[in-house]
């Protein structure tokens, strides 16, 4: 038996141990809004269909309390990475330098796709890239 089909990616985890910058980037920087926030413990953002979840690794790696959803215990140590798909490359380097973050990486792939890369306040390696990136994959 093969397996079923999957219809996308729902959500993407990153970590950090400050939540509050991590609001700041991701919504106040990026005007990603805000799903859900849990004090200490995690802030979700909504980017198209999908879902950004930022956790406090500290927090998620202990277990459910009594009467709280069952979600197992995770976390994990040193950078993740996310991408962000954008036909407006230009315009976000643009943006992202006036505001002082610093490209890390800039340039195109050998199929011909563009690739932005930045780190956000925990060093998270955080991507914005041509949805080409993946068409012809």
């Amino acid at each position: 038996m093969s397996a079923p089909p999957l219809s996308g990616l729902l959500e993407a985890a990153l970590y950090t141990d400050d939540l509050a910058a991590a609001e700041e980037f991701y919504s106040g920087l990026l005007g990603l809004p805000i799903v859900v926030r849990a004090e200490g413990r995690h802030i979700f953002f909504r980017c198209g269909g999908t879902i950004l979840l930022v956790f406090n690794p500290e927090a998620t790696r202990r277990p459910a309390q009594e009467g709280a959803l069952p979600v197992p215990p995770h976390g994990a140590e040193g950078p993740g990475h996310v991408c962000f798909a954008s036909n407006d490359l230009d315009d976000w380097v643009a943006f992202l330098t006036g505001k002082g973050i610093e490209v890390e990486s800039d340039f195109r792939w050998p199929h011909g796709p563009r690739s932005v890369y930045v780190r956000d306040p925990a060093g998270n390696s955080i991507e914005f890239a041509e949805p080409a990136l993946w068409e012809a994959a």
